[in-house]
């Protein structure tokens, strides 16, 4: 099959450059080169290449979990073991990086394919809908790059600091030079405002965006900025597409992951790598977090598990993509809805940020005993909103970027501890380690900067 070929170029692609950083080794891939549009569609249906492998590097020193000394001790990961309690050495694994940027590759050949055909009548719908997916693609691929590796955005210093390879064509001979944070971000929207103009309502196809999505993860990118009435407006415009919620009254808690993959929140699925210290089994939810819960409130069973090896002591079982040893990094209705909140308590829309507030936790609570949010003062309601969406979206992969938006704002600047083996660590607000060190093979064959430490 044409796929099948297509899938082993591109695997060969990619195994040769990660002996070498990002794409530093040039086969020939004249051999087989797509062509068709049916070629483009074959490469946007790769679900593992697309919406599998995204870093978590950031997501693993996180404040949602701590692990005991001896887990700590068998992370079999040197990276992702220090990662937990930022210790910033230099590592040569260049999978986080890469992975991404296959999807960029990706993204960028069906592009490049779909340029060169004539959109004609009998197929302009499916032309759209495959320049808006392979858009799609790239820009979430790229945010994902952007919140790990990257600062926080703080649009008074965006434009000197380093962003990522804004990677835009399949040339493999192109040379990777980052752009700055802003140009990065500008990249990111520019993508996804171009993929909602083409993307139908709806995909039938599990692991394609639609529009809704592409609203979704624009909302994301716009609160990572500090863009808040950009946030509401695409937020709003993903729910008025679609907003089903999961009632929690009718998952069984006694599941092992209680929540269905492909469940009807989910707008965009997309998985990390491998978690390592953040698996079902090894990480234990932080008891401040857990406690914060309402007995109520029905993620308190949804969510943890007690422990079967340390006392008192909760593992996390609510992952939305059904899996024990990956992070949910998708879209859902339920982070829109929170997003819609938060952006609207920002621009005194104190209405609207209680109703999608109140929406989403009367979905989450036993039915009939579900009290109201009515609290008015902006402050006090953005600091309720944090902690929701903080409760809400553990292991979500959204921890890291939210702490690193946070802290550029002294009212919710924290600092975080670990102790490992008697050994206190700490990383300070605005610390540099927030934006993860790049592998010394990507800064060496592809001659780029290193983050600033």
């Amino acid at each position: 099959m044409k796929l099948n070929n297509i899938s082993w170029s591109l695997g060969m692609i990619f195994t040769l450059a990660s002996c070498s950083g990002f794409l530093d080794v040039k086969p020939d891939i004249k051999l087989i080169v797509p062509q068709t549009i049916k070629d483009a569609e074959l490469l946007l249906h790769d679900y593992t290449t697309l919406n599998t492998g995204y870093p978590n590097y950031g997501e693993l020193g996180t404040d949602d979990y701590y692990l005991t000394d001896d887990s700590w001790k068998a992370v079999s990961n040197l990276v992702q073991r220090n990662a937990y309690n930022w210790i910033d050495e230099s590592y040569v694994d260049p999978v986080q990086w890469q992975r991404p940027y296959k999807a960029v590759f990706v993204a960028n050949q069906a592009l490049d394919v779909l340029a060169g055909l004539d959109a004609s009548e009998q197929n302009r719908a499916l032309h759209d809908k495959l320049t808006g997916t392979a858009l799609f693609f790239r820009a979430f691929a790229f945010h994902q790059l952007v919140e790990v590796f990257c600062p926080g955005y703080s649009s008074v210093i965006a434009s000197a600091e380093l962003g990522i390879p804004l990677r835009l064509k399949p040339d493999l001979d192109e040379n990777s030079v980052r752009a700055s944070l802003k140009d990065s971000y500008d990249q990111i929207i520019t993508d996804y405002r171009a993929s909602i103009i083409k993307l139908p309502n709806q995909q039938n196809i599990i692991g394609q965006p639609d529009k809704a999505a592409a609203f979704a993860g624009l909302a994301r990118v716009y609160l990572a900025m500090g863009g808040y009435e950009d946030a509401f407006v695409m937020a709003d415009s993903c729910l008025t597409i679609k907003s089903d919620l999961l009632n929690f009254n009718l998952l069984r808690a006694a599941d092992d992951l209680p929540i269905q993959q492909f469940n009807e929140e989910v707008l965009f699925p997309a998985m990390s790598a491998g978690a390592g210290p953040m698996g079902y089994y090894t990480a234990l939810v932080d008891m401040e977090l857990y406690n914060s819960y309402d007995k109520l409130d029905l993620r308190k069973k949804i969510f943890f598990q007690l422990s079967d090896n340390i006392d008192g002591a909760y593992n996390f079982k609510g992952n939305y993509g059904g899996s024990y040893s990956q992070l949910f990094v998708g879209l859902t209705t339920s982070e829109v809805y929170l997003i819609k909140a938060e952006a609207a308590v920002r621009t005194g829309k104190i209405e609207s940020a209680l109703e999608s507030l109140n929406k989403l936790r009367y979905s989450r609570w036993k039915t009939e005993q579900y009290t109201a949010i009515t609290e008015s003062d902006p402050e006090l309601l953005l600091k309720i909103i944090l902690e929701e969406r903080r409760k809400e979206l553990l292991f979500r992969g959204r921890r890291w970027s939210d702490l690193k938006r946070l802290n550029l704002d002294d009212r919710f600047q924290k600092t975080l501890t670990r102790i490992v083996n008697g050994k206190e660590f700490t990383l300070v607000p605005n610390s540099p380690k927030y934006a993860f060190r790049l592998p010394e093979t990507v800064i060496n064959n592809g001659k780029i900067s290193q983050n600033k430490r």
